[in-house]
């Protein structure tokens, strides 16, 4: 269990990567009480050095001994790594936040977005993991409706920016755009096709089921966090050429009928989300305008027409921020509380 203490010592795992980076940002704009920050990262970062409360922090590399009298480890660095080295972390005394997807499904470990499930959090072990970006986005919506009148079934179809692969990827689309405005062939290494002027319906590996890992691990981590299996849940991904910022187009059944408006007064008072829903002043979340911004976006709030008791939403929010790093601060943030 984490003492509780005025000020801790804190260590990003992958503090060189994109949502790495990010944590510490939102770290220090929040003013997280860090005592010391101890940036970890693989041997080709060794040395590098991060910015943080006006002094530049050079970056450890990660390996066996980095937890020692660390309080609380945020890991943005993969799975694998996280498989290898949270145990480490938590044995060394310290509480692992972990962004990947290596301890989601565990029945032992807490699934957390805070507006949506802290109480999860006491019975923690020693890790508590943060959701997938698009599953953090759509159940801060999905919350409080299913509160109100239970849903029964959700179709999600997930816009998902760049980003959410990391730097390379960003830096492919940017060598992408200007290669194809410039009339050359666009170099392709991060994504098996072109992503520039382009959609992609495929994020992550293939299963047998002919979804992709990323479209499971939305339908599978929303009825953890939301405690229902009864959900139907099903879900398509596709990568978008955009840089920053998730977009989700939600379909949702419910057992007892709602209008839209009752679904905007609910939304207007839930934690972390803004209701942004004016069409015919052209009002409605767009990616270009949410990035760098906390809450998750909501409009073309409007009833289904083809069921009884359907609503459609359209979502989006940074997938940078609340998608990853800042769930990870205010899991942490609740934890010190």
């Amino acid at each position: 269990m984490l003492k509780k203490k005025s000020k801790y010592v804190v260590a990003v795992v992958g503090a060189t990567g994109v949502v790495g980076r990010e944590l510490i940002e939102i770290l220090e704009e929040r003013n997280f009480p860090v005592s010391e920050l101890v940036p970890l990262a693989s041997e080709r970062s060794e040395g590098e050095r991060v910015a943080f409360n006006g002094k530049n922090v050079v970056v450890r590399k990660l390996d066996k001994d980095s937890f020692k009298d660390v309080d609380i480890a945020l890991f943005s660095a993969g799975a694998e790594r996280s498989l290898e080295f949270a145990p480490m972390a938590v044995k060394s005394g310290a509480v692992v936040i972990d962004n990947s997807s290596a301890f989601r499904m565990d029945p032992r470990v807490p699934l957390v977005v805070p507006e949506v499930n802290a109480g999860v959090m006491a019975a923690h072990e020693g890790i508590i993991a943060n959701p997938n970006c698009s599953t953090i986005g759509v159940v801060m919506a999905l919350k409080p409706i299913h509160d109100a009148v239970k849903i029964r079934r959700i179709v999600v179809t997930t816009f998902q920016s760049v980003s959410g692969t990391g730097k390379k990827a960003i830096d492919e689309l940017a060598g992408q755009t200007v290669a194809l405005l410039n009339f050359k062939d666009a170099e392709t290494n991060v994504y098996p096709h072109q992503i520039a002027f382009n959609c992609l319906p495929h994020i992550d590996v293939f299963l047998d089921n002919g979804y992709t890992k990323e479209e499971m691990k939305l339908v599978n981590e929303t009825k953890k966090i939301m405690k229902d299996d009864t959900i139907g849940v099903t879900a398509t991904a596709v990568r978008v050429p955009v840089f920053r910022c998730h977009s989700e187009s939600v379909n949702i059944e419910t057992e007892k009928k709602i209008c839209a408006n009752e679904v905007r007064a609910i939304l207007s008072a839930a934690p972390g989300i803004i209701v942004y829903d004016d069409p015919k002043k052209n009002l409605y979340p767009l990616a270009t305008d949410m990035a760098g911004k906390d809450d998750v976006y909501v409009g073309r709030i409007r009833e289904d027409e083809s069921i009884p008791n359907g609503i459609n939403l359209w979502l989006v929010f940074d997938n940078l921020r609340k998608g990853a790093a800042l769930n990870a601060v205010q899991i942490a943030e609740s934890l010190i509380q």
